[in-house]
């Protein structure tokens, strides 16, 4: 039997004897395309190739794709675990050709290594095709069948609808009809019952898709209709676990060597074997598919955060936890001991996993331990309103309720209804689903974006000159219309542009495009598929023009002396800390610097000295900037530049180097350290477990900052009429300070006694409750002790009633003692009543509760009809 590493190193060699060029996996995460937040296809890293943006090195390509589908069109997540075929983290296996080879080629290669190289039984296998649509004015892909014919019987080669058998890249962009192959694992008796063709599709967990040929030959068009690609492309996936499932002769994904390891872990670390317990193999299932997940993410530079892709990863890792709590009894955390065996498995194959062993073992432990403190809130917080709803006589609780729980505590609904089920209650789901459906439909909204077809002006490819010059003449090779929140921009394409396009933190030039006495504003430059995009907010009069394009110099000069300064602050901390920092994030803007990495503990005002000092030094020394533009990848290597995880480098790179300090970098930078000027640290903080942030300024920015600290010295020292020695006289001020409070503090003690006494001296009694009720012109904490005062010396049968007024707004205290209590008193209730008296609210407890208003006059009213309520 194959392992599943032999059946990953068969399918690449295979290819790599049929001329194709072996590439290594892109990043799971994306950061240099809006329109995705990770790779969901093995076609993502050449969709700037396919879209015409950059010629392919190679004509032919295939590899190992690591992808991740949990939103959007590709949605998943909810059936992980509770099937045995589909994941969050999968590979995908692919071939591609741009222009070279087409149908002919992808459907006998495809037969070919499945039945000759892997050896899969011919008579398992099934073929669809494109069954053509009237509507869309396609007909039958009667090629792609002719060429299957071939090889499968024709009851074997079943037509396809749009929906299955035609592939395309989003609303807009290329697509074409597609061949899927199925593959039948059922036992032969079970195949001679019902034949495999009628399950294809239908949702069987052994008569699968493993490989889906795409052959892309038309570009769809933003109003619909379809036109000629005219290079046309092959792009083909096949589902790797589920190839290692076929082969090893398993029905389930994760009965194969890719999952079962991590599952004796888990089995292991919980006690509870595999196979036993329909609900504790789910739990299984779900930990082994999303420890993959995790552990793949923070490796390439997504660390799990309340924001965009961020929250997609903490999504994933605490419904993980929920299953491991819920059903394998974890109460700890548990998922960060799985790391290693994780490595151990999928180390060879992307050895990114191990060499960041150290950071994905923390992060995953901290996430863990933040959200089991939040499921215990979450539940604390639920007992609440159970215990409200059993007081009231209620059988569910609100969807509303529920919403918030999972909205801003992040706790689970099914979860909420596994306790309630305990409790003999349930929960409004029709409320919940209504509150979720609001959520999505703001956030779609927010999200929408609208996208005219490109309007073409010449052919050509966009090129950079932004290295070398801040201003050239160009033209405009294609703009589009785009529309998002009520908003109308433009995007334009030059052939020359000076204009830097946001990417490695450092944000994107901005300038004017110059044309006669017309100027248009370029309000941000982005990068879309490798596509310098120049976003406008008109369009110019006369598009075929020739345009000069002029950058914000300022600007840029800013941002370039902050880059480099990143760079020197890498150095710096790697110098100060250890070589185990690396870097893991970085923001660079006119204004300042942000800077992500690895470390794992807070640092101390004299390193954060050390690494200011050392950087200013290497500015001082204005160290020239060299420059390695466009040099093989070895080449970068041999001069020890600094790569970064989670970055898909080319052939060629771009290295910078300030002396010691080089890396692999695509920035715009100073032309030496000098043009820097000096840099200030001004925050260091916590980004998540291992991972540190500093925040600093340079340049301007900084000289800014120095002369307002200078305004407010000046200020605070004329505040102690110029004192020679400030730090002294400021510390005896707080010294007298704190003497006075201590003083204030005793003379409120011996007044609150005093006034408790007097109250003690005038109680009344009601209908046979002891009742004391006063108006006192004292603050709300001292009203509080008077009330608990009164109830340790009288602690039954008291009821107090007691109005105060601070800062012109009235404040009402209720309390009553624990036999009133059980007699049905609750103030918390009585108290929110009557506020309404005074324009006010309020709550708490049975036995006491406070309430604030807007209206003095009243406050006799609320204390009035307190004793209405209770009818003494």
């Amino acid at each position: 039997m194959l392992t599943s590493k032999e059946i990953r190193e068969s399918f690449k060699e295979f290819f790599k004897e049929k001329g194709h060029l072996i590439v290594p996996s892109a990043p799971m995460v994306v950061k240099d395309d809006p329109t995705l937040r990770f790779t969901n296809a093995g076609m993502n890293q050449f969709k700037d190739i396919i879209l015409g943006n950059r010629p392919a090195k190679s004509k032919r390509v295939a590899d190992s794709q690591k992808c991740l589908r949990v939103s959007g069109k590709h949605n998943d997540l909810e059936e992980v675990g509770h099937d045995t075929y589909h994941h969050t983290m999968f590979e995908m296996l692919g071939n591609w050709s741009f222009g070279d080879y087409f149908k002919e080629e992808a459907i006998t290669w495809a037969w070919e290594y499945l039945t000759k190289v892997v050896k899969i039984d011919p008579e398992r296998l099934y073929a669809t095709v494109f069954e053509g649509c009237k509507a869309e004015n396609l007909e039958r892909d009667n090629e792609a069948a002719a060429i299957w014919e071939r090889y499968l019987p024709t009851d074997r080669i079943i037509n396809g609808n749009l929906k299955d058998n035609f592939w395309e890249m989003g609303d807009t962009g290329p697509c074409g009809p597609s061949s899927e192959i199925h593959v039948d694992l059922r036992s032969n008796e079970e195949r001679a019952a019902i034949p495999g063709r009628d399950l294809v599709n239908g949702s069987h967990p052994q008569v699968i898709e493993i490989w889906n040929l795409v052959f892309m030959q038309y570009n769809r068009m933003a109003d619909g209709h379809l036109e000629e690609l005219p290079a046309k492309v092959i792009d083909t996936g096949m589902g790797f676990e589920r190839l290692c499932m076929a082969l090893q002769g398993k029905t389930s994904n994760y009965d194969t060597d890719i999952f079962q390891p991590i599952i004796k872990s888990i089995s292991e670390i919980s006690g509870k074997n595999y196979g036993e317990d329909a609900q504790t193999d789910i739990a299984m299932r779900v930990i082994a598919d999303h420890i993959r997940t995790i552990s793949f993410s923070i490796t390439d530079g997504q660390l799990p955060s309340n924001a965009k892709a961020g929250y997609v990863i903490r999504r994933i890792l605490r419904r993980a936890v929920r299953y491991g709590y819920t059903f394998l009894g974890q109460k700890q955390a548990f998922m960060y001991k799985l790391v290693p065996t994780l490595i151990e498995n999928m180390g060879d194959a992307y050895p990114e996993l191990g060499q960041q062993r150290e950071l994905v073992t923390k992060v995953i432990k901290e996430e863990e331990e933040s959200f089991l403190r939040t499921l215990e809130t979450g539940i604390n917080l639920l007992n609440k309103v159970i215990a409200t709803a059993k007081a009231e006589g209620k059988k569910e609780i609100s969807g509303v309720e529920a919403f918030t729980l999972y909205d801003t505590f992040g706790f689970p609904i099914d979860l909420t209804q596994l306790i309630l089920r305990e409790n003999d209650l349930d929960v409004n789901m029709q409320q919940f689903d209504e509150e979720m459906l609001k959520q999505k439909t703001r956030a779609r909204n927010a999200a929408a974006v609208e996208n005219s077809d490109w309007t073409n002006i010449a052919e050509g490819e966009s090129r950079f000159v932004g290295y070398d010059l801040a201003e050239c003449d160009t033209t405009i090779l294609r703009y589009r219309q785009t529309k998002q929140k009520n908003q109308t921009l433009y995007q334009i394409v030059l052939s020359e542009t000076p204009f830097y396009a946001e990417s490695g933190g450092q944000v994107g030039d901005t300038g004017v495009l110059i044309c006669g006495d017309e100027k248009i504003e370029v309000i941000d430059t982005k990068k879309e598929n490798n596509l310098p995009i120049h976003i406008t907010k008109k369009l110019p009069s006369n598009p075929e023009a020739i345009f000069h394009a002029q950058v914000n110099i300022a600007k840029r000069k800013a941002c370039a002396a902050n880059h480099s300064c990143t760079h020197l602050l890498d150095q710096a901390l790697r110098e100060v800390l250890g070589t185990h920092v690396e870097q893991k994030g970085s923001l660079v803007t006119p204004e300042g610097i942000r800077f992500d990495f690895s470390h794992f503990q807070k640092l101390s005002n004299e390193e954060i000295v050390k690494v200011e000092k050392a950087v200013n030094a290497r500015i001082r020394a204005n160290i020239p900037l060299t420059e390695y533009r466009d040099i093989p990848i070895a080449e970068a290597q041999q001069l020890g530049a600094i790569a970064l995880f989670g970055e898909k480098y080319g052939d060629r790179v771009r290295v910078i180097q300030f002396d010691k300090s080089i890396e692999f970098c695509g920035g715009i930078h100073a032309n030496a350290t000098g043009e820097i000027g000096m840099v200030k640290i001004i925050s260091e903080s916590s980004v998540a477990a291992g991972v540190r942030r500093i925040e600093a300024i340079t340049g301007e920015a900084l000289e800014e900052n120095i002369i307002k600290m200078q305004d407010m010295m000046a200020e605070i020292k004329a505040l102690f009429n110029n004192v020679p020695n400030l730090k002294a006289t400021i510390v005896k001020a707080i010294n007298e300070n704190n003497e006075l409070k201590k003083q204030v503090e005793e003379y409120s003690r011996e007044k609150a006694v005093a006034t408790k006494d007097k109250l003690l001296g005038e109680v009344k009694e009601r209908k046979g409750i002891r009742v004391i009720s006063a108006i006192l012109p004292l603050p709300a904490a001292t009203v509080k002790d008077i009330v608990f005062m009164l109830r340790s010396e009288m602690p039954d049968n008291l009821f107090c009633v007691i109005g105060s007024i601070q800062n012109d707004k009235p404040q009402l205290t209720i309390s009553a003692s624990g036999d009133l209590v059980e007699a049905g008193i609750n103030a918390g209730k009585l108290v929110g009543q009557a506020a309404k008296e005074m324009q006010g609210g309020g709550g708490g407890q049975p036995h006491f509760a406070t309430a604030g208003g807007k209206n003095i006059d009243g406050l006799k009213n609320a204390m009035n009809k307190v004793f209405e309520l209770v009818e003494i």
